[in-house]
């Protein structure tokens, strides 16, 4: 993001069509981007002037050393075990470069005097990334030049075309380390330029004889004023909220599940980040969904999720029955999960079926937690075939093709029933019991899928002979 933004701003301020390719045109576009001043782009300078991710520094601050680069970053690191502190003491001048990119662009709020950036919904939200990026060649990963050139030229083409939405000022302010930062002083974000670069945090690095050190400080508040903003401040690759007011997306401490990549990409509760409409040029693609999981002074993770996206799907991708089709898809993994659900309370219940509905339903419900592992581990197998199963079935739409809904609910039942027999024999019964127990509990499975006519399940004679969908390569997953 960092690359794309910083490309973006030396193509736009120089009038450029093209992209250029030798390394002498690069350094004279980013030295145009601070008026010929090259302190902005060194790692080390005096403290009253830039260098590269660090704003000037007023004098009278207090400083705390930083040693390594590890400790710079944003992570949160409470407790010395499992993730160690301070341990990059070998660090080279590009370790220093990725943690200030980093903490600059990345960071929340870290406590008094410690703000974080304009790009988030609030200081314990993350700032997440949705995009569509080529497929490299070799193997269903980004190709992370090709992705970084379709960036730049459509992040370029919509402020050409007057596509941009945002509420900064094109050609505004905007790489925010070469600024004056005046202590109480905050900048207004409507005259920044929307694909600012920002600093949120005060820090300097020194060189020593075996590379190099930091320091770091507080702010009385944050670069930008954007608490008002809520994170709509016109992130190329930030989802936003379709309500009144709109926010960016928290991800809180969830993960990029199937259910939550199909409300951002396909409900009218999301507005898609422009960089994932599709080009003219875009072929297969894969959606890629990261942020890091943040919480109140927590971090929970790097979550990462890559989804392939056949060309052939693009032409039917922003259909009304694309949003139809995952919804039902949605709606067929939950009559699964509540008939595995059903089933093992039953089992907890000893097999008992009361004559009163309502008493049994009640009697089921005290037993529910008894499926969590199991529902756990299906809704896993279920996000596998999630999004291959819905490109299949989007491509079959359009001939009236059945198959796809056949071979994803198939794919489903067999999942579903395999950790029905794995989770049984865990489940707390009573020995006497327990044959009745497991029987009633496969009936009561059955009941579900058949109430959801699911009848061609159990009818040799209605179910289509249709191969299971292969499980997907990790690197596809």
């Amino acid at each position: 993001m960092f690359l794309v933004q910083l490309a973006a701003l030396a193509i736009w301020t120089d009038r450029r069509e093209d992209l250029p390719e030798t390394e002498t045109e690069w350094r004279a576009l980013l030295l145009a981007l601070t008026a010929g001043d090259a302190r902005p782009w060194a790692l080390t300078g005096r403290d009253d002037k830039p260098a590269f991710m660090q704003p000037p520094a007023p004098v009278g601050l207090i400083w705390k050393p930083v040693e390594t680069p590890d400790a710079l970053d944003l992570l949160i690191t409470s407790r010395n075990h499992d993730l160690k502190q301070t341990i990059a003491r070998l660090a080279e001048a590009e370790d220093w470069v990725f943690a200030l990119v980093s903490l600059q662009t990345s960071e929340g709020y870290g406590g008094a005097g410690n703000n974080g950036i304009a790009r988030m919904n609030g200081g314990s939200s993350s700032r997440a990334m949705l995009a569509l990026a080529p497929v490299s060649h070799s193997r269903a990963v980004p190709d992370p030049s090709s992705w970084w050139r379709r960036d730049v030229l459509a992040l370029v083409a919509l402020r050409r075309n007057g596509d941009e939405i945002a509420p900064g000022t094109p050609g505004g302010p905007a790489l925010l380390w070469a600024m004056e930062w005046v202590e109480g002083h905050q900048l207004d974000l409507t005259r920044l330029d929307p694909w600012f670069i920002e600093v949120c945090r005060r820090v300097r690095l020194e060189p020593t004889p075996d590379g190099f050190v930091a320091r770091r400080s507080t702010s009385s508040g944050a670069r930008t004023d954007a608490k008002a903003f809520k994170g709509v401040v016109g992130d190329p690759w930030a989802s936003i909220s379709a309500e009144d007011p709109p926010k960016s997306l928290t991800l809180g401490e969830g993960d990029f599940t199937y259910r939550r990549l199909s409300d951002l990409m396909f409900s009218s509760e999301w507005h898609l980040p422009p960089l994932v409409n599709p080009t003219k040029d875009d072929g297969d693609c894969l959606l890629v969904a990261e942020a890091l999981s943040r919480g109140n002074s927590k971090t929970d993770g790097f979550k990462s999720r890559i989804v392939p996206i056949p060309g052939a799907v693009w032409r039917f991708f922003g259909s009304e029955n694309t949003g139809t089709l995952a919804k039902a898809q949605i709606g067929e993994i939950k009559i699964f999960d509540e008939a595995l659900r059903n089933a093992l309370a039953r089992v907890a219940a000893d097999g008992v079926k009361l004559d009163d509905p309502n008493l049994d339903q009640k009697l089921l419900a005290k037993n529910y937690y008894r499926s969590t592992e199991a529902r756990a581990r299906f809704d896993r197998a279920a996000d596998r075939l999630f999004f291959p199963s819905l490109w299949d079935r989007l491509a079959e739409s359009q001939t009236g093709s059945d198959a796809g809904y056949y071979r994803f609910i198939r794919n489903l039942h067999q999942a579903a029933q395999i950790e029905l027999e794995l989770a049984m024999p865990g489940i707390p019964c009573a020995t006497l019991y327990r044959p009745r127990a497991e029987a009633r509990a496969r009936r009561a499975y059955f009941a579900r899928l058949r109430k959801a006519e699911f009848q061609f399940l159990f009818d040799a004679q209605l179910l289509p002979d249709l191969p299971l969908v292969d499980e997907p390569e990790a690197a596809d997953v």
